[in-house]
């Protein structure tokens, strides 16, 4: 099996584990918030999951943004790419949408570490994490998922 196949697999392996860590980690967060409740040690690793899988999805794409053939034969030719829905969705709107879907979590988690009261930190998580994920949603390529 080539490299870029196995990076493919494991990338879309890995994106349902961090969809489900961040949906999970958002709804904990919302539940919290909304009952008023303490954050907790399994509050702030939920939300550490989510994070972990989202820099390894992450890590992922980024390896496999260089090594596909497909993303390979872009790289000279941006006018076609930006004519093609397809090709702008691999090439240019699926990895930046989703890098920075990745740093709002990340601002997220950091932003929650420095809060000082327990309904902060679920808001933080909340907002940050509701974004990202609204954004990672919004650029999957759903037809190569289904």
């Amino acid at each position: 099996m080539e490299f870029s196949t196995i990076i493919k697999q494991a990338h879309s392996g890995v994106a349902y584990l961090a969809l489900i860590f961040l949906l999970i980690a958002i709804i904990n967060a919302f539940a919290g918030a909304a009952s008023k409740r303490q954050f907790t040690e399994k509050d702030r690793k939920l939300g550490l999951f989510a994070l972990i899988f989202t820099h390894i999805q992450l890590l992922l794409g980024l390896i496999l943004y260089f090594v596909s053939p497909m993303v390979q034969t872009l790289s000279g030719n941006m006018g076609e790419v930006m004519k093609n829905s397809a090709l702008r969705l691999y090439g240019i709107e699926h990895p930046l949408i989703n890098i920075i879907a990745i740093v709002l979590i990340t601002i997220g988690w950091s932003k929650h570490k420095k809060a000082t009261d327990d309904a902060s930190k679920f808001k933080k998580f909340t907002i940050f994490y509701t974004l990202g994920l609204i954004l990672i949603l919004s650029r999957i390529p759903w037809s190569a998922w289904f």
